[in-house]
């Protein structure tokens, strides 16, 4: 998936996630962060190569997204707001961790496909040489 599509991969699977986390377990911040954990894998791994390094740009986005259902916010919009910034400063190690998966998947990814790259043109060359 492009770039914009794994934006909206994340956080649309987060936001169920979160929604899902209210309704069967009363908004548990450490049961998100723990499932906020594979869905950044996942984001990494189906992003298209070209996009590759926006996986780590994104998952951050998601997680935010995700919060929205989650955090506690009386008072309308304000209070809302503020239960989200309190919810990012408190979970900031989930948020984190799933950044550094999903960028090191990312760029384990790209140097592979480097690798891979590499090993074709220099079959190529050899093919080169020996017709030659």
């Amino acid at each position: 998936m492009t770039g914009l599509g794994g934006g909206l991969f994340c956080g649309a699977v987060m936001l169920l996630m979160g929604l899902a986390d209210l309704l069967l377990l009363d908004g548990s911040l450490a049961v998100y962060g723990v499932l906020f954990l594979p869905v950044c894998a996942l984001t990494a791994v189906w992003v298209r190569q070209a996009d590759l390094l926006t996986a780590p740009v994104v998952v951050p986005i998601g997680f935010a997204v995700g919060l929205l259902p989650v955090v506690d916010g009386d008072g309308g919009f304000l209070g809302r707001l503020l239960g989200l910034v309190t919810a990012l400063a408190t979970q900031a190690l989930w948020l984190y961790a799933g950044t550094l998966i999903a960028g090191v998947t990312a760029l384990v990814r790209r140097a592979a496909l480097g690798r891979r790259a590499a090993l074709v043109r220099r079959r190529a060359a050899v093919r080169g040489r020996a017709s030659a």
